[in-house]
């Protein structure tokens, strides 16, 4: 297992995580990700440490704080051994102080989510997603708070656009508190939005993405091909309203080249597609979540090789989607190149 520092900070972090949205499988999404129990749980963790995937990562969201409930089971007497990862802000309920990240709100978020964990301290504290309805100052300085009482080591954000990380960072900045080290990010070879802003601003300010749903919202599993229906047990029947949007000419074309590449390297098209997700500039970890073990060993194995420079360029050109403005003249018109190209 690779590892590498967590954007600018000191945290090391193997480039394979594990996303355990699979524990739990309370509610219509949740259910149709993965019904892990604490045994089945304990033994992906298992493993995990055995490959070297050190990193778990969930949310209080997820089946309504079951996956966390069961991931601190599922690591129980080995905490010194892992990191934990976790995020809120998002609803966990109807009332006015049940979403957000309010002074009010996220010191008893963080101390439930520490009690359905079984520990002390949580690594990396990601926010869910910004909140239009808190002022950035309370939301740092609670985080600033809750850092200092030894809760919480490093701090990040999720789904979070361009400006509002900026913002967010410069008044971290003014007054000396936490910098966000993480942005848990859409980044995929059939949705490459990242790459326009977000992408440019994490390698400028230090922040290292971790990727979910690395295969398209499950749709680079392999399984899926042109002119044959959709698997009976594939997730999408039950989930593709609530993930990113795909064309399917595009899809199609996508895995035609992870087929000839996998067939070239002897490796499955997961493998592939997380490969080249490895190999982007800004991306610190690849989150890899399985609802069984030949899943999880399957996405291990994206690791120990790398594509060549012509299959990562193939599968850049059939992936590539023109930005829209202001970024599409970088990447069309010669001037603008000249002065500031994009990083891809």
């Amino acid at each position: 297992m690779e590892y590498r520092n967590l954007g600018a900070s000191g945290l090391k972090v193997p480039v394979l995580s594990f996303g355990t949205g699979t524990f739990g499988g309370q509610g219509p999404l949740f259910s149709a990700w993965g019904r892990s129990g604490t045994d089945e749980a304990r033994r992906l963790v298992d493993i995990c440490l055995d490959a070297g995937v050190n990193l778990f990562d969930s949310a209080d969201v997820y089946s309504n704080g079951a996956s966390e409930e069961i991931l601190g089971a599922a690591i129980k007497g080995r905490r010194d051994k892992v990191l934990i990862s976790t995020k809120m802000g998002l609803p966990m309920g109807e009332g006015p102080l049940d979403a957000g990240s309010s002074r009010q709100r996220l010191p008893a978020s963080v101390d439930a989510a520490l009690r359905r964990l079984g520990t002390d301290h949580i690594d990396l504290l990601q926010l869910h997603a910004f909140d239009a309805f808190t002022p950035i100052e309370e939301v740092l300085s609670t985080l600033d708070m809750l850092v200092r009482a030894g809760k919480l080591r490093y701090v990040g954000v999720s789904n979070f656009a361009g400006w509002q990380l900026m913002k967010s960072l410069a008044i971290a900045d003014r007054h000396g508190w936490p910098r966000y080290v993480a942005h848990q990010v859409y980044y995929s070879l059939l949705g490459r939005d990242y790459e326009w802003e977000l992408m440019p601003l994490a390698r400028d300010q230090g922040v290292g993405a971790l990727v979910w749903s690395p295969l398209g919202w499950g749709r680079l599993t392999g399984k899926i091909r042109r002119g044959q229906p959709l698997p009976q047990g594939s997730r999408l029947h039950a989930t593709a309203q609530f993930g990113p949007p795909v064309d399917d000419a595009r899809l199609y074309a996508v895995v035609d080249v992870l087929d000839a590449i996998a067939a070239e390297t002897a490796r499955t098209v997961p493998q592939v597609a997380i490969a080249w997700l490895l190999s982007r500039p800004t991306v610190s970890s690849v989150i890899i979540g399985a609802r069984d073990e030949a899943q999880l060993r399957d996405n291990l194995g994206a690791v120990g090789w790398s594509l060549s420079a012509d299959q990562i360029k193939r599968l850049d050109e059939v992936s590539a989607v023109m930005p829209p403005y202001p970024y599409y003249p970088y990447r069309i018109q010669e001037g603008f190149a000249r002065i500031n190209p994009l990083p891809v």
